[in-house]
């Protein structure tokens, strides 16, 4: 079966780094369009970042974009998020996803897999 593993999260500073990864298997990977989304506490889940099958094509949420950079390596069935200049807005737990289909999309309704997410805090 499908499966996504993210991995990366923790607790980091404000105007700190870090670099989630997501790890899938049960899937032919390239086929897929991917995404991330994320949580903060008593609030909706929410779109982050999307990038096509062959990695050329992005989008990101306005509130992300410029520190957050998505991208994927197919050799190795695994999905990235760079976070830079990170805030405690930012505070979340971030999940991975995948769709078929080629369009990248910001609706979590569009999303198929999700793994089971990884904790990032953000101090101020």
């Amino acid at each position: 079966q499908v499966q996504l593993v993210e991995s990366g999260g923790g607790l980091v500073q404000a105007g700190g780094s870090l670099r989630l990864s997501c790890v899938a298997s049960g899937l032919t990977f390239s086929r897929y369009v991917m995404a991330w989304f994320r949580q903060a506490p008593g609030k909706e889940r929410e779109f982050v970042a999307a990038i096509s099958r062959s990695g050329g094509g992005t989008d990101y949420a306005d509130s992300v974009k410029g520190r957050f950079t998505i991208s994927r390596d197919n050799a190795v069935n695994t999905l990235f998020l760079r976070m830079n200049n990170l805030k405690p807005e930012d505070t979340a737990v971030y999940y991975c996803t995948d769709r078929t289909g080629i369009s990248l999309q910001r609706d979590e309704g569009a999303y198929e897999y999700w793994g089971q997410g990884t904790q990032v805090t953000v101090s101020s």
